[in-house]
């Protein structure tokens, strides 16, 4: 009696779904370490607590902990138009690399259902948890706001600052301790994901560069629209989690 045919493994089961799952949860955990950690008692800098979230009103929070009140109107300088358009230039340049292997799936096909379903998934995946909840909540305001710092009444602008204004916007120095671990983490973390990303056959690696593709354009965009109100004299009420001067 000839032997029954070996079924093909599914595509849901091979190696190559398992390093983008990989890939995917690595990009998610550096993206969940821009937020900082929630819980059930906040703690300022002085010692004080609050309760827990919800028994007091947003306002006398953000009095107690002295991070999250509204920030006075300040002057930009050049080297703070220079920080938060150079942070942006650098996110567009990866839009524009990531772009054409995003998209080859809609031009070349060859996809399976399944395929689709990872495709979409991706997509709305990182626009949640990288574009909305890391850069518009979180790195976005960050950017704009330290790099506003470097005007006439923010008092931090040095040589070496103005001239590394994107970098400085970005927390990666001049920051406090746990702001640039998180920033060097984050940096160091995209660097093992786009290693990861690129051994990665087709469709695969379309699959998760979309899905990047789309957090990246949410967090520029973001950036610009925050960039835009601080033009106009509103800042973004966070903490620039600058060290003492």
């Amino acid at each position: 009696q000839p032997a029954e045919p070996r079924r093909a493994p599914s595509a849901w089961m091979t190696p190559r779904f398992g390093l983008t799952l990989c890939a995917a949860a690595m990009a998610t955990c550096s993206s969940a370490l821009a937020a900082p950690a929630q819980s059930r008692r906040i703690f300022s800098s002085a010692g004080k607590s609050l309760p827990a979230k919800g028994a007091v009103s947003k306002a006398a929070r953000a009095r107690v902990r002295g991070s999250a009140v509204a920030t006075p109107p300040m002057t930009p300088s050049a080297a703070s138009h220079w920080g938060v358009l150079g942070v942006m230039a650098i996110l567009a340049n990866a839009i524009g690399r990531l772009a054409p292997i995003a998209i080859e799936p809609l031009k070349r096909g060859g996809l399976v259902p399944g395929h689709w379903v990872a495709y979409v998934a991706m997509i709305a995946t990182f626009a949640y948890v990288e574009g909305y909840k890391a850069f518009q909540l979180k790195f976005s305001p960050l950017v704009v706001s330290r790099a506003f710092t470097l005007g006439p009444e923010g008092g931090r602008a040095t040589f070496m600052r103005s001239f590394l204004a994107p970098f400085y916007s970005m927390g990666l120095f001049h920051a406090t301790r746990k702001r640039k671990i998180v920033s060097w983490s984050i940096s160091i973390a995209v660097l093992i994901i786009v290693g990861l990303v690129k051994r990665l056959p087709y469709p695969w690696r379309s699959i998760v560069d979309a899905g990047v593709l789309s957090g990246l354009t949410w967090g520029v965009t973001s950036i610009g629209c925050i960039y835009a109100k601080a033009l106009g004299g509103t800042l973004p009420a966070i903490s620039t989690e600058l060290p003492p001067k």
